[in-house]
């Protein structure tokens, strides 16, 4: 098992960001992927969907507040983007290059995961098994980003690392963390 812990950074903005600290983990047993991230600090300042009695699979999800990583297999131009919302919703894009041939990933038809929403603090865990989109002996490379939209419309990206001038998660540079 590869267990490694993760800071995400916001990408550089003239905005005065509330307190706000983005931290997880993230692991591969066989082909089980868990991934926890943690949200602390001044939410109210943030919007956060409420959640859901009946998650479902949603488009736009980086619409709001969503949590996401990018997952490739390596020394292959093929990835994937998980979105998971607070509220529960999700989705996942295959794409056969660097922003090509996006397509919703149909090999899922639910992806469950929990959602812990308190005061100063939201956490998200996942626990997914990869087997319907690579086999066990591939390597893969891992994204981990974030969207943050304040209650003012403005929106943070927040990410391992930002490689762009632009913030852009789908730049395979920022793809830093192997399983």
């Amino acid at each position: 098992m590869n267990n490694q812990i993760f800071y995400l950074q916001p990408f550089p903005s003239t905005k005065s960001l509330p307190n706000l600290k983005i931290t997880g983990n993230i692991s591969r047993n066989a082909n089980q992927l868990a991934i926890y991230y943690s949200l602390g600090g001044d939410l109210k300042e943030i919007t956060i969907s409420s959640p859901s009695n009946a998650p479902s699979r949603k488009y736009e999800l980086w619409e709001d507040t969503c949590f996401e990583f990018f997952l490739g297999i390596k020394d292959s131009q093929r990835y994937w983007e998980f979105n998971l919302s607070p509220a529960g919703h999700w989705n996942i894009y295959r794409f056969d290059g660097y922003r090509q041939g996006m397509q919703e990933e149909t090999a899922f038809e639910k992806l469950p995961f929990s959602v812990q929403n308190k005061a100063d603090s939201l956490a998200l865990a996942l626990d997914v098994d990869l087997d319907k989109i690579i086999s066990e002996n591939q390597e893969i490379e891992i994204g981990i980003t974030t969207v943050i939209k304040y209650k003012d419309g403005e929106v943070i990206y927040w990410a391992l690392t930002h490689q762009g001038a632009a913030a852009d998660f789908h730049l395979r540079d920022s793809f830093i963390i192997e399983l």
